[in-house]
């Protein structure tokens, strides 16, 4: 079935600025599918010496294109400011390392990846997963933005070329007689502030008879989850199936089969071809897939506007849960310092009076404070040393591994909370 588009807005094309336009189809935006008010850039974490200078907050209310449907946030910084230097290693979740082992393990042999073959990752981090592809002596290559980040996978044994992708760059490494025969993009395509550029260059750069997949959050198990706090400046665009299909196939490009993963709270795996690549048929997935974002509504204006009222109440509920504990005389440290949690902790404004402080594994972030709440980050051992009666999971797609980690605990009594689908003490 086909995305049903809408009248759009009547209001003159001179009156709306360009971040005010669909980044794919151009159309003007006006339907508000969520308002999370003002927030910092979520990776932006602080040192104590800018704790008293001013700090940028900027909107952060997505729309719904009303002529394709894409779920998107303007854009108000630009992506060299966002990912230049990036805060955010792939490396430091054992869980995300054990989904790229698997993933590298399957394409291999699925489609008889070899020495002869030339892997290519967009948006590479600190080399994660093509680390398993250089350990089986394929031939990779990163593209990678943030050159901190670029340096941990090249001193991983990682080929990596530290640049934006798009057409140009694409463009650029096909001179360099480099073409993928399978290129990674995960978790990247919601980040693409110029989403036409982006994909163009996968057309380019992909080989005539390559597969490209891409992994990306599934805005239907955004909605259905409740996962507001995936909403931030880094994530432009928020992508059902439908509306992916429609972008890839305004280049060239089709798609031919898809799988839904538990990572990110519900993500797809898209397996994408040259449209001229026919030989590689269609799977029923696919229609599968279609038919199932139709029934929840999707294809549709109206499917996207009840999002907002829930987002409201756990907000509320959150809030009234902390407090209360807070009042209780009960201590709470929160774990991880993702940019979720630092979305959540702003939209509630939850600050240091009702999370003390938070950790995480990530070295980096030790020592700073978070963006906008300015709740200090440790290392994991502040847990055991300060013995809180509650953990708040900010990165609540990991809660297993978390739970895991911190077993010890329950010996003080300690007790988990997630805060996503909803508030909840794990018991």
């Amino acid at each position: 079935m086909q995305l049903t588009a809408e009248p759009v807005s009547s209001r003159s094309d001179e009156l709306v600025p360009a971040r005010h336009r669909c980044r794919f189809c151009r159309e003007p935006l006006a339907d508000v599918f969520v308002d999370l008010g003002m927030s910092p850039l979520c990776e932006s974490y602080l040192p104590a010496r800018q704790l008293d200078q001013p700090e940028t907050f900027y909107p952060l209310c997505v729309y719904v294109c009303r002529g394709c449907l894409l779920v998107q946030l303007p854009q108000y910084v630009s992506a060299a400011e966002i990912f230049s230097e990036y805060a955010y290693f792939s490396s430091y979740s054992d869980s995300w390392l054990r989904h790229a082992r698997r993933y590298v393990d399957e394409m291999v042999d699925r489609y008889r990846l070899g020495p002869s073959s030339q892997v290519v990752e967009i948006a590479s981090n600190d080399g994660y997963l093509l680390q398993y592809f250089v350990e089986r002596k394929i031939p990779s290559l990163g593209i990678e933005p943030a050159a901190n980040v670029a340096q941990a996978a090249m001193a991983r044994g990682v080929p990596t070329v530290v640049k934006f992708f798009g057409r140009q760059t694409a463009e650029e490494l096909v001179e360099q007689r480099v073409r993928a025969d399978h290129l990674v993009a995960n978790n990247v395509l919601a980040h693409v502030p110029d989403l036409n550029d982006f994909v163009a260059g996968v057309g380019v750069l992909l080989a005539p008879r390559g597969v490209a997949t891409f992994e990306f959050p599934h805005l239907l198990r955004l909605i259905e989850g409740n996962q507001f706090d995936t909403i931030y400046h880094e994530h432009f665009s928020y992508l059902s199936f439908q509306t992916a299909e429609r972008v890839f196939a305004a280049h060239g490009l089709v798609v031919f089969d898809v799988e839904e993963l538990p990572t990110h709270g519900g993500s797809l795996r898209v397996f994408v071809r040259h449209a001229d690549h026919e030989e590689m048929p269609t799977c029923t997935r696919v229609a599968d897939l279609r038919r199932l974002e139709v029934e929840a509504g999707l294809h549709r204006l109206e499917g996207h506007r009840a999002f907002a009222t829930q987002v409201i109440q756990t907000r509320h509920v959150l809030l009234e849960l902390l407090i209360e504990l807070r009042r209780q005389g009960r201590s709470v440290a929160g774990y991880g310092a993702p940019g979720k949690g630092n979305t959540l902790l702003n939209y509630c404004g939850i600050r240091a009076d009702l999370i003390e402080y938070t950790v995480d594994r990530n070295p980096y972030k030790h020592g700073k404070f978070l963006p906008g709440t300015h709740i200090p980050v440790y290392s994991p051992d502040r847990i055991a040393q300060t013995k809180p009666d509650y953990v708040l999971i900010l990165p609540w797609n990991l809660r297993d591994e978390i739970v895991g980690q911190l077993s010890h605990v329950r010996d003080w009594g300690g007790n988990f909370i997630v805060p996503i689908p909803r508030p909840t003490i794990l018991e």
